[in-house]
């Protein structure tokens, strides 16, 4: 091979192997469609991948599908393999935390965690206010992609909307350092105008991060305010107030037999 031909190659595998991280598990036939090559040189890139230990095949078979016929074969990406995707000086990182932390405290972290994310929320803000309601997790995705996270959005049979963040630049030190993980997910939050909760993380080991972003319809019931003629005001151990509704109460009560 010319040198133009080695680069094109080592070109086209890095191909094979962001989408495997992008969208694994998946099979040789969805990387030959998607990419437009041959079975031949799909298998030949998987093979390379695998002897590399950047990707490892799993078994799995189709639905449906009982006893007899070879399972599927998918290809998702190794922990060695999501190294190779790592730009961030991890040690450094760490190193520089692990000071902050002793020197000043820990809600110092979660302050430098905030302020880093306040550049997300003061970049995207105004795109936000301008890309209709049901559109701005997409908005998002394509933005964290943008910036190195390999992210996209689905829907969740549950309701509401999935953000997958299938690569973490910041992983090893996220994964000593929580609050990185938890002014992410604020700052989602603050960037959707919705109740968004974290379910899986890379830091701690789940193979996506992963983020639910609840519908805007039941966030707005949520935050409806409560009719004062129909609540009761109910004292706490600690002495703050609870406002509760009488109307939900008593259904409560029907429901339960109390």
């Amino acid at each position: 091979m010319t040198h133009a031909e080695k680069g094109a190659e080592r070109g086209t595998r890095a191909r094979v192997a962001r989408l495997i991280l992008e969208h694994g598990p998946i099979n040789a036939a969805a990387l030959g469609e998607r990419l437009g090559l041959t079975p031949a040189a799909v298998r030949r890139h998987l093979d390379a991948l695998l002897a590399e230990g950047m990707i490892e095949p799993r078994m799995t078979r189709p639905r449906g599908q009982r006893g007899r016929g070879r399972p599927a074969k998918l290809f998702v990406i190794t922990d060695a393999g999501r190294s190779a995707f790592e730009h961030a000086y991890d040690g450094l990182a760490g190193s520089a935390l692990r000071f902050l932390a002793e020197r000043v405290g820990e809600e110092a972290v979660a302050d430098f965690a905030r302020s880093q994310m306040s550049g997300l929320v003061g970049r995207l803000e105004p795109v936000m206010r301008e890309v209709p309601p049901d559109q701005r997790v997409r908005m998002l995705a394509e933005a964290l992609t943008a910036d190195g996270y390999a992210a996209s959005a689905t829907q969740a049979k549950s309701g509401g909307e999935q953000l997958c963040q299938h690569h973490c630049p910041v992983a090893h030190v996220a994964a000593e350092f929580p609050q990185l993980c938890e002014a992410e997910t604020e700052a989602f939050g603050e960037l959707l105008g919705t109740p968004v909760q974290r379910l899986a993380t890379i830091a701690h080991g789940d193979g996506v991060c992963t983020t639910h972003v609840s519908p805007r319809a039941l966030a707005s019931q949520r935050n409806a305010p409560v009719n004062p003629r129909r609540s009761a005001s109910v004292d706490t151990s600690d002495g703050s107030d609870v406002t509760i509704s009488t109307s939900r109460k008593a259904i409560e009560s029907k429901e339960t037999g109390r």
